[in-house]
């Protein structure tokens, strides 16, 4: 086979790419390139800032949006697993005491919420910086020992993090849908 033919045949297997808005992980942009080829199931790589999904060749002519969306949201709850791992442990180490369990779950319009001495972490809290899931996750531990914010919630969270108010900026700003 020559090489044109060869080339020709290469891009009918591998459809031109379809771009998507960005995605936040760890507060870094990354963009969403969408690719068709001859695969049996979807596949993500994380490339030079960009999330590749690749999806069967069947996908082409069905909505992606929900597609794309589910590979997102996997992709969240599997790096969410580490990263709140990783500041549930700081936690634990800096303020000398932990909840009973803690479990990583959707919420709506929420990224972090304590009841009955157990915490729930929204996996979308991966869009944020390591610092901003700190944060979250010290609010949260604050609140095993104070259900409001009363002025003692107020003085733990500044004794732990003294740039609180940087941090509620952030998130009262975020644009980010959760």
């Amino acid at each position: 086979m020559n090489l044109i033919k060869r080339k020709i045949l290469v891009k009918k297997v591998e459809e031109p790419s379809i771009e998507r808005h960005p995605v936040y992980i760890l507060g870094t942009d990354y963009k969403v390139k969408i690719i068709y080829k001859n695969v049996k199931v979807p596949e993500l790589d994380l490339e030079n800032k960009t999330i590749k999904i690749s999806l069967p060749n069947k996908y082409k002519k069905t909505e992606n949006t929900k597609i794309l969306d589910l590979a997102i949201e996997k992709l969240y709850e599997q790096i969410s697993k580490v990263e709140v791992e990783r500041a549930m442990e700081k936690m634990r180490i800096t303020l000398g005491f932990a909840p009973e369990d803690y479990k990583i779950m959707n919420m709506k319009n929420e990224l972090g919420r304590c009841e009955n001495n157990k915490i729930s972490i929204n996996p979308k809290i991966v869009m944020f910086h390591r610092d901003v899931i700190d944060f979250i996750v010290l609010h949260e531990y604050c609140h095993l020992k104070y259900k409001t914010h009363c002025k003692n919630f107020n003085k733990m969270i500044e004794k732990y993090e003294p740039n609180f108010e940087k941090y509620e900026k952030i998130l009262e700003t975020s644009l980010f849908e959760y």
